[in-house]
């Protein structure tokens, strides 16, 4: 039974008014909301007067890569995007990766903080072949009903470029894999069509979505945007696309900003930003203004490409609002809408929200407004999935459904090193 009733809360919906409420939820959906609710046969939690915001959605993570857990790995991947990819795809082995077992590690501690659905690119080349698909896989089935994870094959090292490539992202959706990634269609692989080509091809052949890394400068950059754009209104694939990292966006001119995102909205392709490092973010307000489908995601986390990350989206939202300079509260809720409601829509999450009908996915913490949450990144006293309580105070709790997780004492001492793949 996933039922509770959850008293004396704040719930959260973007534009609207806090008010005091109460939550009830009857086999895993919010079934009611609102004062003095009452029902007989259900755990009661009283929240006293917590915040209640919506299941985090990390829109744009890598799993596969990560060494979360594990003992200290100087990074060694310099700067440059090319000897990054080199380094990680020369050391994995050394390292026992793509790992299950890291992969675990890591999603817990994203529960642990709230996180309810996440988007993981997995790299598919023809050295680690679709080992990282099922690695992943295996660290989603121990925590499968604390988060839903959704796989997009992602051809880190180039996909033109890198042949038998095209052959395994396309044997990766055949095996169930929801999207397929691309990368740098000019600045990587230098074919910005034969890319698209591929890419589209292969997402209207499985019915998937795409999702292209875009680290492209300038207007190098925007003028893939305005192409992708014009790829998904003439494929009508609109809702199923998705520019990450989108650098460019975040440089070219504030007029410019408007028409791409004016574009983007139009054509029913989204964006996500994830405030690596100094590299650009996407501007939240001129996406909101546009209309236009924006999602956060922390990127890489404790890999060969940064030892930076603690998989947390409400301390990444936070991240991003301060990068983009959003200071009044209804400009730092933008970005809490980002890093929940517009990762869902992202997502393809229909039953999201903290609203009747929909799953009860939510967390709690003790901030007075969302703007307070997000600048302070509080501790998340409750956490529930599907109506289960998955963590409190930071550490994850047993569903009694088979979830094989640790603690948060235990994630970072119990696995040995190097793990097994999965």
């Amino acid at each position: 039974m996933n039922d509770l009733l959850l008293h004396g809360g704040r719930p959260w919906t973007p534009g609207a008014p806090l008010t005091v409420a109460d939550i009830l939820i009857r086999d895993g959906r919010i079934a009611a909301i609102g004062p003095a609710l009452s029902a007989d046969g259900v755990e009661a939690v009283d929240l006293a007067g917590a915040l209640v915001l919506p299941g985090l959605v990390d829109a744009h993570c890598h799993l596969d890569k990560t060494m979360y857990g594990g003992p200290w790995v100087p990074n060694t991947g310099g700067r440059t995007l090319a000897g990054r990819i080199a380094n990680g795809e020369g050391r994995r082995d050394e390292l026992g990766l793509p790992s299950a077992d890291y992969a675990s590690n890591l999603l817990g501690a994203m529960v642990s903080g709230g996180t309810a659905h996440v988007r993981s690119h997995i790299d598919i080349d023809p050295e680690v072949g679709l080992r990282g698909v099922e690695a992943v896989r295996a660290a989603a089935a121990r925590h499968a009903d604390r988060v839903d994870v959704q796989l997009v094959a992602f051809p880190q090292g180039g996909l033109l470029s890198r042949p038998g490539t095209a052959e395994l992202l396309e044997a990766a959706l055949a095996d169930g894999v929801e999207v397929i990634g691309g990368l740098d269609p000019a600045g990587y692989d230098g074919n910005p069509n034969g890319q698209l080509d591929v890419l589209f091809d292969l997402a209207e052949k499985y019915g998937a979505g795409i999702d292209i890394h875009l680290h492209d400068r300038g207007a190098l950059g925007a003028w893939q945007y305005d192409l992708i754009a014009a790829r998904t209104k003439a494929t009508g694939l609109a809702g199923r696309v998705t520019i990450s990292h989108a650098y460019a966006m975040g440089e070219v001119e504030p007029g410019e900003q408007r028409r791409i995102a004016e574009s983007l909205a139009g054509a029913g392709v989204s964006m996500v930003t994830c405030a690596v490092g100094s590299s650009p973010v996407v501007p939240v307000r001129v996406m909101a203004a546009a209309g236009a489908g924006l999602a956060l995601g922390n990127d890489g986390i404790r890999d060969l490409w940064t030892p930076y990350g603690d998989g947390d989206m409400l301390r990444r939202i936070m991240q991003v609002a301060f990068r983009d300079r959003l200071v009044a509260d209804a400009e730092i809720e933008l970005a809490l809408a980002a890093g929940t409601y517009g990762g869902a829509a992202l997502l393809g999450i229909e039953d999201y929200g903290l609203r009747v009908g929909a799953a009860a996915d939510l967390f709690t913490v003790d901030a007075e407004t969302p703007a307070a949450a997000v600048v302070s990144v509080p501790p998340r006293a409750l956490v529930v999935k599907r109506g289960r309580v998955v963590a409190r105070h930071g550490s994850l709790v047993s569903t009694g459904a088979g979830s094989k997780g640790t603690s948060a004492a235990e994630r970072m001492s119990w696995q040995p090193f190097p793990p097994s793949s999965g």
